[in-house]
């Protein structure tokens, strides 16, 4: 199959679950015989198109900036989706995979699946429905009308998890057709040796308001009074971060509390989770939480908000994690409860992952869209 996958952000360029979804499936597809493509925004220097690890990168147009004010920019997905049109157009593929988010890319990819007769199918990470107006205020009804606009789209869909298949059906009224989710490579997990540098909680993500990194600093100065000693290591990016450093300071944290970048490699990660005691990631927007099951393929009980809109709570039960309140109080005694019994808690964390492996996962995939192509044209 030649097989081209559409989001506007490509891995390892920039880090955050979808991407790295849509670069662990492409590898795998490529490594099986099937020509991959990856369309993005362009982060690299030199030429438009570049072969990497066997995957043909397509950057079409310069990379701007995703978030504007601490949000997702409104003008970036617009213009990428503009130029996105133009590209396929003159491209052939046997199949296209296009990330629903920020859905003008759908838009597109609709147009150019009917003009050249491609069989498309879109993934659904996050269905946010009446969140919209949580996320814009009054502006939100435009993003919840895209949203339902491309939810009616009448081709086949893909959900990440069983909680974006069911708020998909629940909101729309339609099926999902098939649930693919995110995957974790676990024969390289157990290879990976822990970071000689020890963290007693981790949390990995994207700094943006709704993953609360500022919640989880505000908690773990409740927790010092137990855990004088606590050492936290918060990895990540984004328009949050300045006010994460600046409650670091506000509660006299900096001996506690330390702020990392991505790392460049992927190991890297793995191996911070290893030497780590739990992970805390205290979001209340996932359309999934890559992050979260890669901390459980790590051995690491995972502490995370209990909220409608949190798809990590699918991944949680009694033996591997812990579901707390958007309180500081709550999330501070519930990171102490799992401090004290992580040690127990170890190898059931590791078991809860085993059947989220990326080859049985890149397989399912792979059928999904033999059958596309096999009983294509779809009804439009």
């Amino acid at each position: 199959m030649k097989i081209a996958f559409v989001y506007d952000v490509i891995y390892p360029y920039v880090k955050g679950g979808v991407e790295k979804r849509v670069w662990e499936l492409a590898t795998r597809l490529s490594r099986r015989g099937h020509e991959v493509h990856l369309f993005g925004m362009k982060f690299w220097d030199g030429e438009d198109i570049l072969l990497r690890e066997g995957i043909w990168l397509h950057g079409i147009c310069p990379a701007h900036n995703l978030y504007t004010g601490g949000r997702r920019s409104f003008w970036e997905p617009i213009s990428f989706s503009i130029d996105l049109m133009v590209t396929l157009l003159r491209e052939k593929f046997d199949i296209i995979d296009c990330q629903q988010f920020p859905y003008f890319s759908c838009i597109s990819t609709r147009f150019v699946s009917k003009m050249k007769k491609i069989p498309l199918t879109i993934t659904w990470i996050e269905v946010w429905g009446d969140y919209w107006y949580e996320y814009i205020g009054k502006k939100g009804f435009l993003g919840k009308i895209i949203e339902r606009y491309v939810a009616r789209f009448l081709c086949p869909t893909i959900a990440v998890s069983h909680f974006t298949a069911h708020r998909f059906e629940m909101i729309y009224h339609k099926p999902i057709n098939s649930v693919i989710p995110i995957g974790v490579d676990i024969a390289k997990i157990n290879a990976t040796f822990p970071s000689t540098e020890q963290s007693d909680i981790i949390f990995v993500g994207r700094l943006i308001k709704e993953k609360n990194a500022d919640l989880l600093v505000k908690a773990v100065a409740l927790a010092l009074p137990e855990y004088p000693d606590l050492r936290v290591l918060i990895i990540g990016e984004g328009p949050e971060e300045k006010k994460i450093q600046i409650t670091i300071k506000q509660k006299n944290l900096e001996n506690s509390v330390r702020i990392q970048s991505f790392y460049d490699s992927h190991d890297d990660l793995i191996s911070r989770l290893k030497a780590s005691k739990i992970f805390a990631l205290p979001s209340t927007r996932e359309g999934f939480g890559i992050s979260a099951l890669e901390a459980l393929a790590c051995g690491l009980p995972v502490v995370t908000i209990n909220h409608p809109a949190n798809a990590i709570c699918d991944l949680i039960n009694e033996n591997n994690g812990f579901l707390c309140s958007l309180s500081v109080e709550d999330l501070a005694d519930t990171i102490c409860l799992a401090l004290r019994r992580y040690k127990k808690m170890r190898n059931s964390c590791r078991l809860s992952a085993e059947s989220f492996d990326w080859e049985h996962i890149t397989s399912d995939i792979e059928a999904f869209y033999q059958s596309v192509i096999a009983n294509y044209p779809c009804r439009k």
